[in-house]
């Protein structure tokens, strides 16, 4: 999980973010995941693919949710806005939710919690 700065307040989140040109999805994940917490990641699996509409700002957000292995953890910043990468069990997250970032944040939980597990060759470029 991740601790970042939206606004003025700390909110919890899972690595996310952006595909950049010409990339995969999986090499985003990897791209994100280490840019947002400095460790190495190795998507294994999906865990489910999510909509969610924001109310105030009526973007439409797509989430791909990974599980998978962590390797090394690397000697370098992580991005600006990542205030830090935290290790947390499912009670501890629960706890948090008040500070989630949106309600993908459980439902991707809920499902990894659940076992749902879905093979990457789903994914194509």
């Amino acid at each position: 999980m991740v601790e970042e700065m939206i606004g003025s307040e700390l909110k919890l989140n899972q690595p996310a973010g952006h595909l950049e040109d010409g990339e995969s999805l999986i090499e985003a994940v990897i791209r994100e995941t280490l840019e947002e917490t400095a460790w190495q990641f190795t998507p294994e699996s999906l865990i489910g693919i999510y909509r969610w509409r924001h109310q105030q700002t009526e973007n439409t957000y797509i989430r791909f949710c990974f599980s998978g292995s962590v390797g090394e953890k690397l000697d370098r910043p992580l991005d600006t806005d990542i205030h830090q990468a935290v290790w947390l069990d499912a009670d501890t997250i629960k706890q948090r939710r008040s500070q989630f970032r949106s309600p993908l944040v459980e439902q991707c939980l809920q499902d990894y919690l659940a076992g749902k597990r879905y093979p990457l060759d789903l994914l194509t470029d």
